[in-house]
């Protein structure tokens, strides 16, 4: 199933996309004769997989409303918690020049980054190095602490597409990169939240980057270093993760800073950001504000 909101921000409409069309959880839930009412995406993963897919079921006999003309929002656009891993591609370590890092470096987004696949980046003000970063973004499904490895992705909702866009000066001024990291409209994502019986292998699926249709990253899940599994595994163990948590997995290789010379985004310019199976960002950068 997809799941996404439509609306505008701050009044998110959850809802299935069943078909191209959009169909509340609200519609959805009267259809099932639910009492609850007012769900959110992040509620719903909270639920458990048999409640959606009874949901999914009832939403399939409406008819909904066409995508095409909705402003589309972040799938979870109220998550607990927005956690990145860096330097998690063995091809992006290499252009970097960086060594492989023995444990997975982590670091957080907050949910003022969140915008939905074709909203507009501002970039902060005194930052001329604006630099976009592919990445598939799991979503947690079923809370847990001490996860292990074997039992990781049962606690995996689905997947969407992010970009992990970073101010590069702004990161490299703080040895902790979150103010780079965490800025308004710095973290696209979407089109969908797609669930897991849909996407096949996680760690066998394209990421792609192209800005104003030249593709300028080409990578696969394939190349992390650490697997999702792993991250999940790595990261219980400092804490437990909920219902809708979101998880950033890593760039590959192709980030504007690692071209020769470096091609940061400018305002007027396009990224799409592509994930085999999910679908495509499509975010024009404005002036900043």
């Amino acid at each position: 199933m997809r799941l996404i909101t439509f609306g505008t921000p701050g009044h998110w409409i959850a809802a299935f996309d069943i078909e191209g069309r959009a169909v509340t959880l609200d519609a959805a839930a009267r259809a099932a004769g639910w009492a609850e009412t007012g769900l959110t995406n992040r509620q719903l993963l909270a639920l458990g997989g048999v409640k959606m897919v009874e949901l999914a079921k009832a939403a399939a006999t409406l008819p909904g409303e066409p995508l095409a003309g909705l402003r589309l929002g972040p799938p979870i656009p109220d998550p607990k918690k927005i956690i990145c891993i860096g330097l998690n591609y063995h091809d992006h370590a290499r252009e970097v020049g960086a060594t492989p890092p023995p444990s997975p470096i982590f670091f957080a987004k907050f949910a003022n980054s969140l915008v939905g696949p074709e909203d507009d980046l501002i970039p902060p003000r005194d930052e001329a190095h604006v630099d976009y970063e592919a990445e598939l973004a799991v979503v947690i499904g079923r809370p847990g602490r001490y996860i292990k490895r074997a039992d990781a992705l049962s606690h995996v909702a689905g997947a969407m597409a992010f970009n992990d866009v970073s101010a590069r000066d702004f990161q490299l001024a703080n040895q902790l990169w979150t103010s780079g990291k965490a800025v308004d409209t710095f973290g696209p994502c979407g089109p969908a939240l797609v669930t897991m019986e849909e996407l096949g292998d996680l760690q066998d699926l394209s990421v792609q980057t192209r800005v104003n249709g030249e593709r300028v990253q080409n990578g696969t899940t394939a190349e992390m270093i650490f697997g999702i599994a792993e991250l999940i595994e790595f990261l219980t163990r400092v804490m437990t993760l909920e219902p809708g948590d979101i998880i950033a997995t890593g760039t590959p290789a192709g980030v504007a800073k690692a071209h020769v010379p470096p091609r940061f985004l400018k305002p007027g310019d396009v990224v799409e950001v592509a994930i085999q199976g999910i679908g495509t960002l499509k975010n024009r950068v404005l002036e900043a504000e």
